[in-house]
């Protein structure tokens, strides 16, 4: 996705406005966060380059929405971070002369046995934030700078505070930028001009209740269904042609086999099936499964680690994520499931 770039706004020694940040909310883009940042160039003694990227922005949001709007369960900040921190800010990054764009992603950067670059997850695999990186493309891995995923996050943050940096104890941020915590349906609803109402089902096709909008869910949810039953139920499949919300046991949730597409490789594009861990929720463990490549850009996951190392539900429109071992090999985004 390329668009042209606008002109770089000139560095002013005035300080952002000071915004009072949301009670409990963790996002990453926040007005806080920018005065944060300015704070931080400030206390460096460096310039702080502010970017005004809000047309891009919307489209993250109107393709999160309409992701909703087709029965999927978007991931914005891939999304985000392909378009918008890899790809726009690198062009703003190249339009200014500088060799490398830094994040604080918690990621590292490695080479294989070539020398070419590779992604790994960061050392603390609670922490990692490898898997929303799948959408980088290959040729920017030699210009990434990812200083934080090598040490131990209590490490970054003691150096943060030797450095007397305002964000040395910062949360990490946890949730979507642009929405109310547990408020996504609403945003959604009022992008595509207000919700489809439809009916709740069983595998039969009978009707065990009603629902205000397909975006209120996603596959393997349980909570929240507003019907009642005598064993607990789970979302299994949406269909948004029909506004139907398939629920059934947990049984019925698709974890065994995906179909993944617009994919990304960071390294050869592979041609035979192969073994390896499949990651399909950025909270969950990867999965073994058995990959085989579909062409360049589509590939099938079939996971083999039975019932104790199954992926959790799978839904359409969440990335899926291949790993060897701790070294990120590419990713897709999930298009069916069984």
């Amino acid at each position: 996705m390329r668009h042209a770039a606008p002109a770089l706004p000139p560095v002013t020694s005035g300080q952002l406005p000071v915004v009072a940040p949301r009670p409990g909310h963790q996002g990453c883009c926040s007005p806080t966060d920018a005065l944060d940042a300015r704070r931080v160039a400030d206390r460096l003694g460096i310039p702080l380059y502010p970017l005004d990227l809000t047309g891009d922005f919307e489209k993250i949001i109107d393709d999160f929405a309409h992701e909703y709007g087709r029965g999927r369960t978007p991931n914005p900040c891939v999304r985000c971070n392909a378009w918008l921190k890899f790809g726009r800010l690198f062009e703003h990054a190249a339009a200014i002369g500088a060799s490398h764009v830094a994040t604080g992603h918690y990621a590292r950067l490695d080479v294989d046995a070539s020398g070419e670059p590779i992604l790994r997850r960061g050392l603390e695999a609670a922490l990692d934030q490898s898997y929303v990186l799948f959408g980088v493309s290959r040729d920017r891995l030699r210009q990434m700078l990812l200083p934080v995923g090598a040490m131990p996050k209590a490490e970054v943050r003691e150096r943060a505070a030797a450095l007397g940096l305002v964000t040395a104890d910062k949360p990490d941020s946890q949730e979507i930028c642009f929405v109310p915590p547990g408020d996504h349906a609403r945003l959604v609803a009022a992008r595509l001009g207000g919700s489809r109402a439809g009916a709740i089902v069983d595998s039969t096709g009978t009707v065990l209740g009603h629902h205000d909008g397909i975006e209120h869910f996603t596959v393997g949810q349980r909570k929240g269904l507003g019907i009642a039953s005598g064993e607990p139920l789970y979302v299994v499949r949406i269909e948004p042609d029909t506004c139907r919300v398939v629920v059934g046991p947990r049984n019925d949730v698709p974890e065994q086999e995906l179909v993944a597409g617009d994919v990304s490789w960071l390294g050869p594009v592979p041609r035979e099936p192969f073994a390896c861990d499949v990651q399909c929720r950025a909270q969950r463990a990867a999965a073994p499964a058995l990959v085989t490549p579909l062409g360049p850009d589509r590939f099938h996951a079939r996971f083999t680690g039975g019932p104790e190392h199954a992926p959790g539900a799978i839904s359409p429109g969440q990335p899926a994520v291949i790993y060897d071992g701790d070294r990120l090999l590419g990713g897709g985004w999930i298009e069916s499931t069984r």
